[in-house]
């Protein structure tokens, strides 16, 4: 059986919502994009579920997608533990982390090496100035940058989109502290740099990237997850220059090839969302598989069985 034919299997199986009431003794319940958290007194139990979301908005489901999300995260918190402290306890399942609660920083820190994505759409809109960052004169689609920026933005609700802020903003507002947002940026800066290094060792590169940080008794620690498909662009470093010169997009690794796909059939997270169709969720489903091989030396193998039920399993539930 072929990989594409193992991921078809899930289509229709897959795991988009986990029994709340089942879980209920883990904690509150708090049901984000992506992920189910169950939120006790210092821990939480975080699921990452099959969910696809994209501008915002949780869209359809990606089968397998929430165990190759959780793979790599769990993979990049191990190579970058040295730069900064993270959340994870333990991973008693695929789709499964037990993580340290930190008060969640309220902005996403979103580090560029590329003008691309919603950063050029922004400079074709003449609206990028929001994040008082200069880009050079005549930038290009897909360019690099000579040195790395750090575009912010607000941390919305589901269903909200989140607000592109300067770093000027931020500290007007109150929502983060000089300090904390000084250090959150030079260990966004390094954490950037050391998934920007290993990429390159694989033969890609690390376009952007966002993280989240919180705080655990006055300690800045890495949350959520890091350096996966939906929280960064990855493109094949030997097509790069070819594709730049000649205007063309870049292969793509990356949750980006959904975006541009819903781009086409007219919708940016706005209106009604477009049906998707199977083969369409199975080329992303490889995509991500491609992306997991790369970054963890080893295919994603799927699931024998339903995830849900050992999910349960793994909690005991």
């Amino acid at each position: 059986m072929t990989l594409r034919e193992e991921l078809a299997r899930h289509l229709h199986s897959n795991f988009v919502s986990v029994d709340a009431e089942r879980l209920g003794g883990l904690g509150k319940h708090y049901k984000g994009k992506v992920r189910d958290l169950f939120i006790g007194d210092d821990e939480i139990v975080m699921i990452t579920s099959d969910r696809l979301s994209a501008f915002d908005v949780v869209l359809t489901s990606i089968p397998c997608k929430g165990a190759i999300l959780n793979a790599i995260a769990v993979n990049a918190f191990a190579q970058t533990a040295d730069i900064c402290a993270n959340h994870l306890i333990e991973v008693p399942h695929p789709n499964i982390v037990r993580v340290r609660k930190a008060d969640a920083l309220p902005i996403e820190i979103v580090v560029r090496r590329h003008v691309t994505g919603s950063l050029w759409r922004d400079v074709e809109a003449d609206r990028h100035g929001v994040y008082e960052v200069p880009l050079p004169e005549g930038i290009r689609k897909d360019q690099r940058l000579d040195d790395i920026i750090i575009t912010p933005s607000t941390k919305a609700e589901i269903g909200v989109h989140d607000e592109p802020i300067s770093r000027r903003v931020i500290l007007e507002r109150g929502l983060v502290s000089e300090a904390v947002l000084d250090k959150a940026y030079d260990v966004a800066r390094k954490l950037f740099l050391r998934g920007e290094a290993l990429a390159a060792e694989q033969g890609l590169i690390l376009v952007d990237t966002k993280y989240e940080m919180g705080l655990i008794d006055g300690e800045l620690i890495l949350i959520d997850e890091i350096h996966t498909a939906d929280s960064s662009r990855y493109w094949i470093a030997s097509e790069f220059d070819a594709r730049f010169a000649a205007g063309e997009p870049q292969a793509m690794l990356d949750k980006e090839n959904i975006r541009q796909w819903l781009i086409g059939q007219g919708y940016m997270g706005e209106g009604e969302i477009p049906h998707f169709p199977d083969d369409v969720r199975l080329d992303l489903a490889e995509v991500y598989c491609r992306l997991h091989e790369r970054l963890l030396g080893r295919p994603f193998v799927p699931p024998a069985r339903d995830v849900a039920e050992t999910v349960y399993e793994a909690l005991a539930v």
